[in-house]
């Protein structure tokens, strides 16, 4: 039962993310059913569900060995971690990065999700960050064909917004090592 709740909660994020660009017809016609508000409503509670199914079922599962990660997994994925964190704080305004990555957030998760997959090698981090990984390139591929030719973005940002930004992973960064132990469950830091 708890694997299931780990598999549903990756499963309905997946869904929900990709139906705006796998199935823009049939997110359109909900949309038009029940307005524009309850579906931004409804969407952010199937959101929150997967977000609780992940959770809960990643923390409850038992975690039984699938491969031996490499020796420097671990210390791969604390380096990924920071390049993800930088890719998605990028995403959320002008950036540098976006003249050079078409989808800094998609590509942060990916990051994110890889690393963790070369830092554990047991069941429930391949459904995790697996599919989550899987998720995030489906949603690169298919957004980019929805999107056409990439048309980079005119804005950047200054070079003080840059190093502001470079601030603020550093401190996320930090944050999340400390909170790891209670989202997870696993200290990333010794033991």
């Amino acid at each position: 039962m708890n694997m299931e709740m780990l598999i549903t909660g990756v499963l309905l994020w997946g869904l929900v993310h990709l139906m705006k660009s796998v199935t823009p017809g049939l997110r359109a016609s909900i949309q038009s059913a029940v307005g524009e508000g309850p579906h931004k409503g409804l969407v952010t509670l199937l959101l929150l569900v997967s977000l609780a199914l992940m959770i809960f079922g990643w923390r409850s599962t038992t975690a039984e060995f699938v491969y031996d990660p490499p020796s420097w997994g671990r210390h791969a994925n604390m380096t990924l971690l920071f390049v993800a964190i930088l890719l998605l704080g990028a995403a959320q305004g002008a950036s540098r990065i976006r003249q050079w990555i078409r989808h800094p957030m998609l590509t942060g998760v990916l990051i994110w999700a890889v690393g963790h997959l070369l830092a554990n090698g047991d069941n429930k981090s391949l459904i995790l960050f697996g599919g989550l990984g899987l998720w995030a390139l489906i949603s690169i591929i298919t957004v980019s064909r929805n999107e056409g030719v990439w048309v980079k973005p005119a804005k950047i940002a200054t070079a003080g917004r840059e190093m502001l930004s470079i601030a603020i992973v550093v401190i996320l960064y930090a944050v999340l090592m400390l909170v790891h132990p209670w989202i997870a469950g696993v200290s990333v830091v010794g033991g």
